[in-house]
């Protein structure tokens, strides 16, 4: 063809030759190119089923949880951030008003350890009643009567007649009596043969609240020292003992007024103390 026409060199030439390309059918039966062949259906039917399933079996091992609770840890020493959470859940039993039903091992120890000094420090100890009722949950049947002696002179009429409080240890009207113990952590010393001695780091909270008190509310660190017996289904105080510290320093938060507390006390409940 000449190259003046549109075919030529201005559209169509190729490699500067000024012919135009034919392309010839590859068969008969198609005049217009290769014959192409069906689209495969069933290949991508396939493809698709298959992805879906694979997407299906993901969620679900995601989603899996495993029915048996967690393997023991007994055996584990503390992890590097000791004031987590760890281990076997916190237990969902109660006796009287005091938690029951701990693990035996060494976390149920530290529980149970925790969990008693939250209860030996309450203001429920000031109450002759309620004192002798929070003892006989906590404390092992062999040493309950030595124990609920001790605790009996320790909490006498002329303490609660120094500290402003009535003869069955409540506060005066108008006041608001504060006793509160929260575990900052817990120490495993042993652990053998059905005997645990654990001790609690705890502050405290002590005082009245109410501007003609003479012993308002203050904080105080200290450790309790327990040591447990394992009575065959649950942890028991044999014995216990407490001491200062370690006290951090005081920080510079400025000072709450007594009706301030007086409502903390009596709107924020506590916990049930577990690993």
């Amino acid at each position: 063809m000449s190259n003046d026409d549109q075919y030529g060199g201005g559209y169509g030439e190729v490699g500067g030759t000024g012919q135009t390309r034919t392309r010839l059918p590859d068969s008969p039966a198609d005049p217009y190119g290769p014959t192409r062949r069906p689209p495969r259906v069933t290949r991508s039917l396939v493809t698709v089923v298959g992805v879906v399933v694979l997407l299906i079996a993901a969620i679900a091992f995601a989603n899996q949880t495993p029915d048996t609770p967690e393997a023991d840890r007994s055996q584990d020493g503390p992890s590097s951030s000791s004031t987590s959470p760890t281990g076997t859940r916190p237990v969902d039993g109660k006796n009287g008003a005091v938690p029951s039903g701990f693990a035996q091992n060494e976390q149920g120890a530290q529980s149970a350890a925790s969990n008693f000094a939250v209860a030996l420090g309450s203001d429920g100890m000031f109450n002759t009643p309620r004192r002798h009722a929070i003892v006989d949950a906590v404390s092992d049947e062999g040493t309950r009567s030595a124990l609920q002696a001790d605790f009996d002179a320790d909490y006498s009429p002329a303490l609660l007649s120094q500290i402003g409080l009535t003869k069955d240890g409540t506060a005066p009207a108008g006041a608001t009596f504060v006793s509160r113990t929260v575990p900052a952590g817990a120490k495993l010393k042993s652990f053998a043969n059905g005997s645990a001695a654990v001790d609690v780091w705890c502050i405290g909270m002590f005082g009245l609240t109410g501007e003609k008190s003479t012993r308002p509310v203050t904080s105080s660190w200290f450790t309790i020292s327990m040591t447990l017996k394992w009575n065959g289904s649950d942890w028991k105080v044999v014995e216990t003992a407490q001491k200062d510290g370690p006290t951090p320093v005081t920080g510079d938060n400025p000072v709450s007024d007594s009706g301030e507390i007086a409502g903390a006390v009596n709107e924020f409940g506590g916990f049930t103390y577990a690993r």
